[in-house]
C-alpha cells in the first residue's frame, strides 16, 4: 500500500475515533448535569461532617443509620434519574391518592406510631415516616395538575378546583398533626400556582383568605378550650406547644417563660458562641453538654455555626446557592411545563426548609422543626432530598433542549 493511501487511512480512522469520542461525550454530558452533582456532592460532605458532631455521645441517635439513609437515597435517586418524569405527566390522580396514602398510614393500628403528641411514624421493622416520603408526591401532584391547564390558569372556577386538590395532602397532615410538614405541602403548591400562569388576583385572594383562615383558627380555639384535671388548658385545633412557639416568636423579650423560649435561648448562645472561625469540629460545648435540643435535627444549624463560626455558616450558604442556582437553570431551560414546574417545586420546597431552619435557629421565624437539607438528621428525610435530586436529574437527562447553558 502506497504511503499516502496508508496516511489517509489513518486519518480516515482517527476522525472516526474522535467523533465516536465526541458524541459519547456529548451523550455523557446531556444525561449527567455536573454541576448539580457537584453541588450536591458538597453539601452532602459537609452535612455528614456536622452531623457525624452532633451525633457524637448522643445514644438516641446513630450516625451509621445516617449512612444507611444516604445509600438508600443514592439508589431511589438513580431510579427517579433513570424514570422518564412526562410518563408521569396525566398521573395526577393517582399521584394524589398515593400521597394520601402514605400521609395517613401511620393511623393504621400496629404499624403506626406517636412520639411526643403525634402520629406521624410506621414501624416496619424500622421507623419509617410517609409524611417525609409523601413530598416526593405531592411534588409530582401538583406539578402534574397545574400543567394540565398549560401555563394559564385563569378560570376562577378551575383554581379554585385546583387549590381544594392542593389542600387535601394539607388536611391529611394536619391529622396528625405535623404543622412543619404541612406547611411545606403548602410551599410546594404556592410555588407551583405561581409558575403555572394562576393569575395575581386569585393568589391574593387566596393568600388573604389564608390569613382569615389562621386568625379564625385562633379565635374558634378561644371557644373550644378546656380545662384539664391539673389545671392547665388545653385547645383543640392548635396544641399547646404550638401556640408555645408562636408566643415564644412573638415576645422574645421573655424566652425563659417557656420551654421553646428555653430552646431558642440556647440556639441564640450557640450561634453567637461561635463567633468568626468557630471552637472546632467536637467543640460545641452547647449541644455536647445537652444544653441544646435536638441538636442532630432541628438546630443542627446551631452545631454548625458554633463549630464553624460565621465562615462555616458562609461557607454552607454558598453551597446552598450553588446547588439553588443550578436547579434555576435546569428549570429555566426546560422546554415542558410539567418538568419546569416539578424543578421550581423542589427549589421552592428547599428554599422554605433553609429559611425557616435557618430563621427559627435566629429568632427570625417561629419554630416549626423543620430540619435542614442534607444537613440534619434523619433517614427518611436523606431519602426523599435525594430523590428530588434524582427528579430534577431526570427532568435535566430526559429534555433535548436542556443540555446547554447548564
Amino acid at each position: 500500500m502506497p504511503p499516502i493511501q496508508q496516511i489517509d487511512n489513518i486519518k480516515k480512522t482517527y476522525v472516526k475515533k474522535s467523533s465516536a469520542h465526541a458524541k459519547r461525550s456529548r451523550d455523557i454530558s446531556s444525561i449527567v448535569c455536573t454541576p448539580l452533582i457537584l453541588a450536591a456532592s458538597l453539601l452532602l460532605a459537609f452535612g455528614l461532617l456536622i452531623c457525624w458532631s452532633a451525633v457524637q455521645g448522643d445514644a438516641d441517635y446513630s450516625f451509621t443509620r445516617q449512612l444507611t439513609g444516604v445509600a438508600g437515597g443514592l439508589v431511589l435517586m438513580a431510579i427517579f434519574w433513570a424514570i422518564d418524569y412526562r410518563k408521569l405527566g396525566g398521573a395526577s390522580y393517582i399521584l394524589l391518592a398515593i400521597s394520601v396514602a402514605l400521609i395517613l398510614s401511620p393511623h393504621l393500628p400496629v404499624i403506626g406510631v406517636t412520639t411526643m403528641g403525634a402520629t406521624s411514624w410506621i414501624n416496619i421493622g424500622m421507623q419509617v415516616q410517609p409524611g417525609e416520603f409523601a413530598k416526593v408526591t405531592v411534588v409530582l401532584f401538583a406539578a402534574s395538575l397545574v400543567a394540565r391547564y398549560g401555563g394559564k390558569l385563569d378560570q376562577p372556577l378551575e383554581y379554585c378546583k385546583v387549590v381544594l386538590l392542593l389542600l387535601i395532602p394539607f388536611i391529611c397532615i394536619m391529622s396528625q398533626p405535623d404543622l412543619g410538614t404541612g406547611l411545606v405541602y403548602l410551599f410546594i403548591s404556592a410555588v407551583t400556582l405561581v409558575m403555572g400562569g394562576a393569575r395575581f388576583k386569585y393568589l391574593m385572594i387566596t393568600l388573604a383568605l389564608g390569613i382569615l383562615a389562621i386568625i379564625g383558627v385562633f379565635i374558634i380555639d378561644e371557644f373550644l378550650k378546656y380545662e384539664t384535671e391539673s389545671g392547665e388548658v388545653e385547645y383543640k385545633l392548635l396544641k399547646q406547644y404550638q401556640r408555645s412557639r408562636l408566643f415564644v416568636f412573638m415576645n422574645q423579650d421573655s424566652l425563659s417563660q417557656t420551654d421553646d423560649g428555653y430552646n431558642l435561648q440556647q440556639a441564640m448562645i450557640a450561634i453567637g458562641s461561635g463567633g468568626l472561625f468557630g471552637k472546632g469540629l467536637g467543640s460545641s460545648t452547647q449541644s455536647s453538654l445537652g444544653f441544646l435540643p435536638e441538636a442532630p435535627t432541628d438546630f443542627i444549624f446551631c452545631v454548625l455555626a458554633e463549630e464553624f463560626g460565621f465562615v462555616g455558616v458562609l461557607a454552607l450558604l454558598v453551597m446552598y446557592g450553588f446547588l439553588i442556582y443550578t436547579s434555576v437553570r435546569i428549570a429555566r431551560n426546560c422546554g415542558n411545563l410539567f418538568g419546569m414546574l416539578i424543578v421550581c417545586a423542589i427549589i421552592g420546597m428547599w428554599l422554605f426548609q433553609i429559611l425557616e431552619n435557618i430563621g427559627m435557629c435566629c429568632g427570625l421565624m417561629p419554630i416549626t422543626g423543620i430540619p435542614l437539607p442534607f444537613v440534619s438528621y434523619g433517614s427518611s428525610f436523606m431519602i426523599v432530598n435525594f430523590a428530588m435530586l434524582g427528579l430534577i436529574a431526570s427532568v435535566y437527562s430526559h429534555e433535548a433542549d436542556i443540555g446547554k447553558g447548564v
